[in-house]
């Protein structure tokens, strides 16, 4: 990720929907966030994905939002910054995609 400065605009919604369509199965919520939900065998798999993620996460210095309920992680991205979405949601999708066990 690219740091992002506070201030900069936010993608526009062509540009959202072209880089949707790079990211399979991630949805655009409130014009402003991107979210998926995966499905693990269990609780453990699940755990083990949020933590990879996290990882990750700290490392690219984007954070997203992380809900576990069993066997199912939701990741939603937004960049607060800008209060809307930037490249770097999109590039941690594709990271978060190329992890998923």
């Amino acid at each position: 990720c690219v740091p992002c400065e506070a201030g900069a605009p936010p993608l526009k919604k062509d540009r959202i929907e072209q880089l949707l369509a790079t990211i399979k199965g991630w949805e655009l919520i409130e014009d402003n966030k991107i979210k998926k939900t995966f499905k693990f065998k269990d609780f453990i798999e699940a755990k083990y994905f949020v933590d990879i993620v996290s990882i990750v996460a700290e490392e690219q210095g984007h954070h997203p939002n992380i809900t576990i309920i069993y066997n199912k992680v939701t990741i939603t991205f937004t960049t607060h910054a800008i209060g809307g979405l930037s490249d770097n949601d999109f590039i941690m999708a594709r990271i978060i995609e190329s992890v998923v066990i």
